[in-house]
């Protein structure tokens, strides 16, 4: 569900407690209760060049998973004990940084808690006036610039090419399709029930969708890609990447996201069989992770922004609402529950307090 943006109420005072949801124990599997505790504790107050931030929307993300692990990976893991690493938007309520005021909106890694002790230099001011703040931590935050980061300069597309996005209805790959739409491809996805691939082939603009969940995707993906797949933008790994290394075109790019059907193994992970296709068709396969664009976000997202106010992008954030909800939201992930950003709502933009 999309919010309008508008006027805001006055602000009122703030609350003198923060709720918090801290990594207990690293989950085997899908995250259970046990591997949360929520603490409260009192508001923090900054110190010099540090804001406190009222905490409105937080990204819920497939990569989130992973950083519950111990072990080697792009970013150091959440620390048992440590408030659960998230992306969010919110309203800054206490500041001693001149380049802050009560009463701005933010975008930054605000974690998994209701108030956000935070360097101002880790926070980007946002103006939901025309745009609501929701979309800034999903197709104008880091959701958006993976799909065009991704899409553009790993798979590099060209117009009249053939990209095929895995988790197509998700926050990621219902972008990807999007943009590869505006640069001139045919885009297919492929997606988990019928819903799901009537929403990306109605009303996103996808050329053929595949349900993952009762089609051959193999067969399939020769049906709908018949000269093979040049972009492949995968989202899930496992099988559904197999299937489409089959299906490469000479000279394809393969683009690794994540692979969320892996993330809550309790076996190895399952690698792909059918690598050999790359050399094959003389492909490549690359991985990215987009804090590496860092530097170029405000070039995506002048661009993202365009498109979404000229209607050539459609973004749907699936809301969740109730600080409470994250256990059971954050595992809805896994399970396939979402069309579009899942978001969880901690408070009401236009009522929140400071």
């Amino acid at each position: 569900m999309s919010r309008p943006g508008g006027v805001l109420s006055p602000l009122r005072k703030t609350s003198s407690m923060n709720r918090q949801f801290r990594l207990a124990a690293r989950p085997v599997g899908l995250p259970k209760s046990s591997d949360w505790e929520l603490t409260t504790e009192p508001v923090p107050e900054p110190a010099e060049g540090q804001v406190v931030v009222q905490v409105l929307y937080i990204s819920l993300d497939p990569a989130m998973r992973g950083w519950m692990n111990a072990g080697r990976s792009y970013i150091p893991p959440v620390e048992i004990g440590a408030v659960m690493r998230a992306l969010g938007a919110g309203r800054v309520v206490n500041s001693r940084h001149p380049g802050f005021a009560p009463g701005d909106f933010v975008t930054g890694a605000l974690g998994v808690q209701e108030y956000a002790l935070m360097d101002a230099k880790e926070l980007t001011k946002v103006d939901p006036g025309a745009i609501p703040l929701e979309s800034y931590v999903s197709v104008l935050g880091p959701t958006g610039m993976t799909a065009y980061f991704g899409l553009l300069d790993v798979g590099r597309p060209e117009p009249g090419q053939t990209v095929v996005v895995s988790g197509a209805a998700g926050a990621v790959g219902m972008l990807v399709g999007q943009i590869a739409k505006i640069k001139g491809c045919r885009a297919v996805g492929i997606a988990g029930g019928a819903d799901k691939c009537r929403y990306i082939v109605d009303e996103l603009g996808f050329d053929a969708a595949i349900d993952y969940k009762s089609d051959n995707v193999a067969k399939a993906l020769r049906e709908h890609a018949p000269g093979g797949i040049d972009v492949y933008f995968d989202n899930v790994g496992g099988d559904v990447l197999d299937a489409c290394l089959l299906n490469l075109a000479r000279r394809a790019r393969v683009v690794l996201c994540g692979a969320i059907s892996q993330y809550n193994n309790t076996a190895p992970a399952k690698g792909p069989s059918n690598y050999m296709m790359l050399l094959v068709t003389r492909s490549r396969m690359e991985g990215f992770v987009v804090f590496d664009y860092a530097a170029r976000y405000a070039e995506g997202g002048r661009e993202l922004a365009a498109w979404l106010r000229e209607g050539r992008i459609k973004s749907r954030e699936h809301i969740v609402e109730g600080f409470e909800a994250f256990p059971d939201a954050v595992n809805s992930l896994f399970a396939g529950a979402n069309t579009g950003k899942l978001i969880l709502k901690v408070a009401d933009p236009k009522v929140a307090s400071a």
